[in-house]
């Protein structure tokens, strides 16, 4: 069966750099929205902007009926992060950001969260001759290590993304992010792979999650969609079909059971109904996967027979009868 969450905090106010979106929520509220969204099981929470006190959070969460599939450190909000955390060459930055990370591991074991996940992404450059790249890179794999190797029960995912808030991210592809995991060298780690982060780096998304898995990394998803241009954040398939079919194809082919979380922002649309389609389209788009004569495929990708598989695709996909 299909889990899917939801990302909290697109459950209130959001902003670029020309708009305001939304109204102001708080936490309780924003739990309250996710139970008017049908076929939302848990949450994706940000720590430490949302978080709050845990015995309360819990008696919110047994009250709603939700669950957690995981929480998120945020380590670009605060001014000595805007520039960078865990790449910095201070240690003192460097130590406050994984203090963070470390934070999020204790409240995400005092709430029954299964992992952690965090996106460094304000760790990279905007000029060329702004970095050390390998003190940098170095950095990030010594940051990483340390708050891996706390509370390992608590399993830590990095996220990767190409750009925003930096031009250029240093985790910016998923290539890169299971290189910095192979030095960390810590099973307790995994991918955060983001469809539309996978995207806008020019990956095709169900490779990235094959890539993880035949290099024996773990992997958490987050769905949306964009035009491959910008992190848009849109409803999941509504730009990208096929892609979005084949991302779940490859994550029933490996045994995917944590929650498809929904990492979309409604904007200008109205959130209810926002969600409530991506919901829907993402668990239509699993039971056509289900349904796929899977055997077949992967027979006809062995024997390389690609206009067969093509003759497939129109027929038990796109459901195209000549």
């Amino acid at each position: 069966m299909m889990k899917q969450s939801i990302i909290t905090a697109f459950l209130g106010k959001t902003q670029d750099r020309f708009s305001e979106y939304q109204n102001t929520t708080l936490t309780r509220e924003r739990l309250e929205t996710v139970k008017k969204i049908k076929g939302v099981s848990g949450i994706e929470m940000v720590y430490p902007y949302e978080t709050g006190n845990p015995a309360e959070t819990i008696k919110w969460m047994q009250e709603l009926g939700l669950e957690f599939a995981a929480i998120n450190a945020n380590i670009k909000k605060e001014p000595q992060w805007v520039p960078g955390s865990i790449s910095r060459p201070d240690k003192e930055i460097r130590k406050g950001a994984i203090q963070i990370i470390k934070g999020a591991k204790e409240y995400a074991k005092q709430v029954g969260a299964p992992l952690v996940t965090c996106c460094p992404l304000s760790d990279g450059y905007d000029n060329l001759f702004q970095v050390d790249y390998p003190k940098a890179w170095r950095n990030m794999i010594d940051s990483i290590a340390e708050a891996a190797d706390y509370l390992p029960e608590i399993p830590l995912f990095i996220e990767y993304k190409f750009n925003e808030t930096r031009v250029h991210c240093h985790l910016d592809t998923c290539a890169k992010a299971l290189l910095l995991l192979k030095e960390v060298n810590n099973p307790a780690t995994g991918v955060t792979l983001d469809f539309g982060h996978s995207l806008i780096a020019h990956e095709n998304p169900a490779q990235s999650i094959s890539l993880c898995a035949e290099s024996r990394i773990d992997y958490y998803l987050h769905t949306n969609d964009n035009d491959w241009k910008f992190d848009w954040d849109l409803i999941g398939a509504s730009r990208n079909f096929l892609h979005t079919v084949e991302f779940y194809f490859y994550a029933k082919e490996f045994g995917y059971n944590k929650s498809f979380t929904t990492d979309a922002s409604p904007r200008i649309f109205d959130m209810i109904e926002f969600f409530s389609l991506h919901i829907e389209i993402q668990e239509a788009i699993w039971n056509l996967v289900e349904k796929l004569d899977r055997k077949n495929f992967r027979k006809l990708m062995e024997e390389e027979k690609h206009m067969e598989l093509m003759r497939l695709v129109k027929d038990e996909i796109y459901r195209l009868k000549s």
